[in-house]
């Protein structure tokens, strides 16, 4: 197991529902989530790929693997972030997403970054 003091990568997710891109009548809503990944240990590390999961509001479960984000795979020094944006879409107005990233550390360790669950709902979607 590794010393979580050292290996500790803190993920802040922000998402954002898109109207302009989403077709509600056809059961069609587009999200952009904008992540920031920090490095909060006392090694570097890489993001090599990632897991995701995402719940849609009929339970219905799509996981998504994948190398890297955004096509890079970030290096990170210790105290150093990395941020960017992607998109999902769902067939219903809210869902949650939550999962992984494999990372590895410059002492050759191998861990997992936690992506806190999140949720995914248009505005006024929940009370």
């Amino acid at each position: 197991m590794p010393d979580t003091d050292k290996y500790r990568i803190e993920i802040q997710p922000m998402p954002q529902f898109i109207p302009d891109q989403s077709d509600p009548e056809n059961d069609r809503y587009v999200f952009a989530y904008t992540i920031t990944i920090t490095n909060r240990g006392s090694v570097p590390a890489q993001l090599v790929s990632r897991h995701w999961i995402i719940t849609d509001g009929n339970n219905e479960i799509q996981e998504v693997r994948g190398l890297g984000v955004v096509g890079k795979q970030p290096l990170l020094q210790p105290g150093e972030s990395f941020r960017y944006t992607s998109g999902s879409s769902m067939t219903t107005p809210i869902g949650t997403m939550k999962g992984t990233y494999q990372m590895v550390a410059e002492d050759g360790t191998h861990f997992d970054a936690e992506i806190p669950e999140f949720v995914l709902a248009i505005p006024r979607a929940l009370h």
